[in-house]
């Protein structure tokens, strides 16, 4: 009887552990990457701006922008692209914002490229009204993100044309997020003068999440880009409202995972010997630590955000040496790839495994 006893304890013993093996085996942990790169003046070399905003980067222009130089650069780019992956994202970012494109033909040279052709990218454009003629775009792939619509916001605010903000809603693997794509005005005439330039780049974000929110209280929203401050200037501190500790921010506020990051000295770019992070990509509170979904980890949640500084997007020159490796310095040609260097910042979640 005892014997008999042992052997139904053994048998359930092994019943338990084979269920929890199986249970163990349906879970695991499935990563997004979401990324930003500005490319740093992508155009083509047709002379096709009616405004002549493009004759620069032209056979005849002042860069002598020729086809041999137009596909060095498409070639890199797509190089660099190729390498935004880890181990927990393989097939690289779900989505990649971009800035500094001319049309979307360069975007679509850049994702036939043969580094990126095998991901199958899909492109989203808009033509604005930018008095220098470049525009934001997106890159998804259709594997990972949907494209539900895209609407583009005109800055009308300030007394000159700047970039359109691209506001793209879509489904990530099946969970609603919108990503906002932005370039905004630049620092020209100095940093504090045209800071309210930018204040008014951020209070246009903020409208745009805020009709987001009116109609779908959970979705999550991203804003990223090339927002010509750092984390800590007040477009981003203030207008946006971006906190520098994720337990700080609000469902329906931001939190900007670059903030750490620069104070560690770590940033996109590089100016008088300082280095400066414009490039940044900052998430809602709803999609970090606050809100309903705080607590369900099948629901996507931020993780980490890195700054894809690459030995190979390094200069190794004089005193430009560890700076962004550019295509143009003083008017020299260095067959580079950007001045700035890309970012992303990865979500993940709790899967079942089928």
């Amino acid at each position: 009887m005892k014997k008999v006893f042992n052997l139904v304890l053994v048998g359930t013993l092994l019943a338990l552990l084979s269920s929890q093996d199986v249970k163990a085996q349906r879970t695991g942990t499935q990563v997004a990457g979401i990324a930003f790169y500005n490319l740093e003046n992508l155009f083509d070399t047709i002379p096709n701006n009616p405004r002549g905003r493009d004759l620069e980067f032209t056979p005849g222009g002042s860069r002598q922008w020729n086809s041999q130089k137009y596909w060095e650069k498409i070639n890199n780019l797509a190089f660099a692209i190729s390498n935004f992956k880890t181990d927990a994202t393989p097939n690289g970012p779900a989505i990649v914002g971009v800035s500094e494109i001319e049309n979307k033909s360069v975007l679509d040279d850049l994702v036939a490229n043969e580094h990126l052709r095998k991901w199958n990218l899909q492109v989203v454009h808009h033509d604005s009204p930018d008095h220098r003629g470049v525009d934001v775009g997106l890159l998804y792939n259709p594997k990972q993100f949907h494209v539900e619509n895209v609407t583009n916001h005109t800055l009308t605010e300030i007394g000159f044309a700047t970039r359109d903000q691209m506001c793209v809603v879509g489904s990530l693997r099946g969970q609603r997020i919108a990503v906002i794509v932005n370039h905004w005005p630049s620092r020209l005439g100095g940093q504090e003068q045209s800071s309210p330039n930018r204040e008014a780049a951020a209070r246009l974000c903020i409208a745009i999440s805020d009709s987001l929110w009116a109609l779908d209280p959970n979705i999550g929203i991203i804003i990223m880009g090339d927002l010509n401050d750092d984390p800590q200037d007040k477009s981003c501190r203030e207008v946006l409202g971006a906190k520098r500790k994720i337990k700080d921010a609000t469902e329906h506020g931001f939190y900007n995972a670059f903030w750490e990051l620069l104070d560690k000295g770590i940033g996109t770019l590089a100016y008088k010997s300082s280095w400066n992070l414009f490039d940044q990509i900052i998430v809602s509170g709803n999609l970090c630590e606050a809100g309903p979904w705080k607590d369900d980890k099948s629901k996507w949640h931020f993780w980490r955000a890195q700054v894809w500084n690459l030995d190979f997007l390094k200069d190794t020159e004089g005193t430009r040496q560890g700076y962004p490796l550019r295509t143009y310095s003083g008017g020299s040609y260095l067959h580079g790839y950007s001045d700035h260097f890309p970012t992303e910042v990865f979500l993940r979640r709790t899967v079942t495994v089928n």
